[in-house]
């Protein structure tokens, strides 16, 4: 009787051994499982921060590229002397020439937007009493769409520069193009309630980057209704330099007085802090000159680099 009681003791315990090896081996395999896939998450996420971090700088590396594309196209554009280097330039006519006694029209454009710095140009637009046009770029989180809305509501004119603002994109082919402009109107138009009708090719009309002859995108416009703007002035504020407010004044005062009619390129961009500085000041001077300061309407004469009506 005691053996068969001693025997049964020695099973339940080596049965209480086995099964907490059982648990200890369990228990450890899951730790093991746990740290294993604690170590992959790590490694992971380590390689998505820095697959981020490479995406970030390639982002960068775009906009830096074509901001340097817009720069030279704005140089171009404004230069004094007409040269304009590789690109061309803006075909001014004595027609344009100021005459004594003529009065000056001027009109402020912005490109890029909308940011927060355009609610800021709004709010100095509305304080001066001035209208100017807004060739904006594609967004569609709410504060733009409230953007968009106040441009209109506020009695400016509402271009277009373009929904995706990629120049590897839209100057792809004239169907890339195309569908862009398409986007872009037909989203506004769904915003705002206004279809737009004006256009800024990003870059200029003779920008160096599209794969396509710009006169196709022009053909297009033309057949669209859409009259496309360049401009005969620009404040600098696309340009690799960093101007000051008061040179930016001064960069725009220094070619509006020569001519008759001034189409002025500036941005409105969420990094364009020297622009806002430099508008109240700007308009203040430009209203001492006795200019007219306006929208763009169907009245306006379009500044073009490639002439529309030269386009058939």
């Amino acid at each position: 009787m005691e053996d068969n009681t001693a025997s049964g003791l020695r099973e339940q315990q080596l049965r209480s051994k086995r099964i907490r090896k059982i648990k200890s081996a369990i228990i450890t395999g899951m730790a093991a499982w746990i740290l294993v896939s604690s170590i992959l998450t790590v490694t992971l996420l380590v390689k998505l921060f820095r697959m981020e971090r490479r995406l970030d700088k390639l982002a960068q590396s775009v906009i830096s590229v074509e901001q340097v594309v817009e720069n030279v196209n704005e140089k171009g554009a404004a230069s004094p002397d007409g040269n304009a280097g590789t690109h061309g330039t803006v075909q001014e006519t004595t027609d344009n020439i100021l005459k004594e006694g003529e009065t000056q029209k001027v009109y402020l454009t912005f490109d890029d937007g909308p940011s927060e710095n355009t609610a800021k140009i709004l709010d100095i637009l509305k304080e001066k009493g001035v209208k100017a046009t807004f060739f904006v770029i594609g967004q569609e989180d709410e504060r733009s769409k409230e953007l968009y809305q106040r441009i209109v509501a506020e009695g400016h004119t509402l271009g277009m520069h373009s929904f995706s603002h990629k120049y590897s994109v839209i100057y792809e082919s004239l169907e890339a193009f195309s569908e862009d402009v398409a986007h872009l109107q037909s989203y506004l138009a769904e915003v705002t309630g206004i279809t737009p009708e004006i256009m800024r090719f990003p870059g200029g009309s003779r920008n160096q980057v599209s794969n396509t002859d710009m006169t196709e995108f022009i053909r297009f416009l033309n057949e669209k209704g859409i009259v496309y703007y360049d401009w005969n002035v620009a404040s600098g504020d696309a340009t690799s330099q960093a101007y000051t407010p008061d040179e930016l004044v001064e960069n725009v005062m220094n070619d509006v007085g020569r001519f008759e009619t001034s189409i002025v390129l500036m941005h409105d961009a969420s990094n364009k802090s020297s622009t806002v500085e430099a508008l109240g000041p700007m308009i203040e001077k430009l209203q001492e000159m006795g200019a007219e300061l306006l929208p763009i309407d169907e009245d306006t004469t379009p500044i073009q680099q490639i002439p529309a009506d030269s386009v058939e």
